[in-house]
């Protein structure tokens, strides 16, 4: 099968459109599949070699105001790459901009397209713009329905998006690298490093912006004998510096260093309410860590309250605070949780989930030639 994904992201960017996309390319080509990337250029066009196949750059900006978040232009590049790479299906990755013209492109030439769903952008509009929620699901709709398929990465999305009037919506959820990450990493000298006075280590991984309302883990810091680490960056850094007085912020970080930082923490705190999945609690899941999260969006499929970690509403500092406290105190609850956080998603491989994305492709195009019978 010979695939064009389209995605607004792709690596070196650190984000969960772009982790999923080069873990979707990555698939394909082990499968044996053709696969071939379009992606906006990144800021001075710095090569990534994870990619496993040829990835076709097209312009771009910087979003102002944001400029690790890169903005494609319109160009030739993305029509051409698709018909010179004679694709079978067209996959788009969170299309928005990029992938509205992949759509259009798309249709031009008469090819299946089976659009992903993964960034809540009206969600990103109130937050940035204080309104706008109203075009932006006009935008996603409109590319949405003219997909042969949207898939949906959680519960929550999938019925926003049929509330919202997206047909032909199916759930496909995210893969975690179970081998990367895994409790066998917890590191007793960084967590010396962390937290020397043999502090509690509660974590949060994820970029550092508005939408993500890490400010809420301000009650978390001052309770006694935790200590808060971030790991991440992003335009809210030098803000949240201040709003989180005592805790740690490691900056960016990623691959087997992240998933050793993961696996050292003694709870991991998600406070984004935006969240159509949310990878990151995966991957502490994975490490055998217990979550706290926001009971709305993607962690509502992914935390089993009471069982895997505690559920709290959204926007409440306070809930989160006391949601911290309780782990505190009582480890053997610490250990059920991530060992049952472990458990649960063990079986959640990226090979799995890429097998059912496969499918998803085939039911597409197997429609597509019923009804050219028809």
């Amino acid at each position: 099968m010979r695939v064009v994904i389209v995605t607004e992201s792709f690596p070196p960017d650190v984000n969960g459109v772009a982790h999923c996309a080069l873990q979707t390319a990555r698939h394909l080509a082990d499968r044996g599949h053709t696969p071939v990337v379009v992606a906006p250029a990144t800021a001075g066009d710095a090569p990534d070699d994870r990619a496993p196949c040829p990835v076709v750059r097209v312009p771009s900006l910087p979003l102002p105001g944001y400029a690790q978040v890169r903005v494609a232009l319109p160009s030739r590049r993305l029509a051409a790459a698709i018909t010179q790479h004679r694709a079978d299906v067209v996959h788009l990755a969170s299309p928005f901009v990029l992938g509205a013209r992949g759509m259009a492109a798309a249709a031009r030439l008469g090819l299946p397209v089976v659009a992903v769903y993964q960034t809540d952008l009206a969600g990103y509009a109130r937050t940035y713009l204080g309104a706008g929620e109203a075009a932006a699901w006009r935008r996603l709709r409109s590319v949405h329905a003219a997909a042969d398929l949207t898939l949906a990465p959680s519960g929550a999305s999938l019925r926003d998006l049929e509330a919202h009037g997206v047909p032909r919506v199916k759930l496909w959820p995210r893969g975690v690298d179970t081998v990367r990450f895994r409790p066998g990493l917890r590191d007793a000298a960084l967590r010396r490093a962390l937290a020397p006075n043999g502090e509690l280590v509660v974590g949060y991984v994820g970029r550092l912006a508005p939408e993500k309302q890490v400010e809420l883990l301000a009650g978390a810091c001052a309770l006694p004998g935790v200590r808060v680490v971030v790991v991440g960056d992003g335009p809210s850094r030098p803000g949240l510096e201040q709003a989180l007085p005592g805790a740690v912020f490691l900056g960016r970080r990623t691959g087997d260093e992240l998933a050793r930082i993961f696996a050292s923490l003694d709870v991991f705190v998600h406070t984004g309410p935006f969240e159509t999945f949310c990878q990151t609690v995966q991957e502490a899941m994975a490490s055998g860590v217990p979550v706290v999260a926001p009971a709305a969006g993607g962690p509502l499929d992914l935390v089993a309250h009471g069982r895997t970690g505690l559920l709290v509403p959204p926007r409440d500092a306070a809930a989160v605070r006391d949601a911290v406290r309780a782990l505190a105190a009582d480890p053997g609850l610490r250990a059920a949780y991530g060992a049952s956080g472990r458990a649960t998603v063990e079986g959640r491989t990226w090979a799995a989930v890429g097998d059912r994305l496969i499918g998803h492709y085939a039911d597409v195009l197997a429609g597509r030639r019923t009804a050219v019978v028809a």
